[in-house]
């Protein structure tokens, strides 16, 4: 890597922190497709790999206290964890192309929904019946693009938690996924020890840029800076697309 691409991939990575530290979730939202943009989407996964483990360990145990029923989390996180194994044979095996429409076409598919049904919701009742479908979906597209948010994050906005329970929840299915997910990828040949330093690494911009992220959220006004943070994920899904296709 030269010292521009450390730059900008430093600058992708302070840009996920600041998502997180805003939602308590999300970071691979923003610095997955940045990242596959100037590299590939394994590098992508890869790099993210510590930054999700540790920092959402990090935030499951201090929202421990705010979580919903056994059941739920067996259901979501549990799911999740058998749907990344088979995702990331996919993202061993598939060409890096196929891989870069796939991350486009999961953000795209996260901007729609958001814009389209921003108020939809679900019960808690329907929820627990959902709950392992949706983890396994989620846990396959995280396997194979680095990001279940157009399942994951969306299923769980639609629940209506309130912010302690949302990022537990939220952090449990992410360190559900990852535990699984890290000697996978060294079985397939994906993580390197040269690429896990870089993952290790690439914690430090998002846990120094979380602080800001949580400040913006309570100066700004949280319409704005969704609105601000789809728009940018527009632009990626489609330079993602072009790169792929042209």
């Amino acid at each position: 890597m030269t010292l521009s691409e450390v730059a900008i991939a430093f600058a992708c990575l302070a840009l996920g922190g600041v998502i997180k530290g805003a939602t308590g979730a999300g970071a691979p939202i923003f610095a997955v497709p940045a990242l596959a943009m100037m590299f590939d989407v394994q590098f992508a996964v890869v790099v993210m790999l510590m930054p999700n483990l540790l920092t959402n360990c990090w935030q499951a145990w201090r929202f421990r206290h705010q979580r919903l029923s056994t059941r739920f989390h067996l259901g979501f996180a549990g799911a999740g964890a058998v749907g990344v194994l088979p995702g990331s044979v996919m993202l061993a095996r598939l060409p890096p192309h196929f891989l870069s429409l796939g991350v486009a076409f999961a953000v795209i598919a996260y901007i729609a929904f958001r814009v389209a049904r921003p108020g939809w919701s679900i019960g808690r009742a329907l929820a627990r019946r959902l709950s392992a479908p949706a983890g396994l979906s989620a846990g396959l597209l995280q396997g194979a693009s680095g990001l279940s948010a157009p399942v994951s994050l969306t299923f769980l906005n639609a629940m209506k938690l309130e912010r302690p329970y949302f990022i537990f929840s939220a952090s449990l299915f992410f360190v559900a996924m990852t535990l699984p997910q890290l000697p996978m990828l060294v079985a397939l040949g994906v993580l390197t020890p040269q690429r896990l330093l870089l993952s290790t690494c690439a914690l430090l911009p998002v846990v120094l840029f979380m602080p800001l992220g949580a400040r913006l959220a309570r100066h700004l006004p949280r319409k704005l800076f969704d609105r601000v943070i789809l728009a940018v994920l527009g632009i990626l899904a489609v330079k993602l697309l072009l790169d792929a296709l042209l």
